[in-house]
């Protein structure tokens, strides 16, 4: 997977969702999961600066996951809005920023992990 550090992984199935979810579990990595859709206009504006997180922090597993796409995931987390990102350590939710501000998200990674490391 160290192709893939400091890049944000898009989930197009349950089986590649569930094979880095077990990554971030057995590697101790926080894991950041950027809930989107196609048709969410704030979520597009968001997404470089969660890209540039991903390579400030490649520590962690950035995913993405489209919510019309992976129904199931979305359900599993009880995801409700839009530009909700969850944090993920030792497979279990340890924090959720709803409406994706970007200094939430970077205090929040900052303080589940540490400073950054670029």
């Amino acid at each position: 997977m160290a192709a893939e550090e400091g890049a944000v992984i898009a989930c197009h199935t349950k089986q590649e969702f569930d094979t880095h979810m077990a990554n971030g579990k057995d590697t101790g990595k926080l894991v950041i999961i950027d809930f989107t859709a196609s048709w969410c206009g704030p979520c597009r504006v968001i997404a470089p600066v969660f890209a540039e997180y991903a390579k400030k922090f490649p520590g962690a597993i950035f995913l993405k996951v489209d919510v019309d796409e992976l129904k199931d995931v979305a359900k599993a987390y009880n995801v409700e809005a839009m530009r909700t990102f969850l944090f993920i350590k030792d497979g279990a939710k340890v924090d959720t920023v709803v409406g994706g501000r970007k200094d939430d998200i970077h205090t929040k990674i900052v303080a589940l992990m540490g400073s950054a490391s670029a």
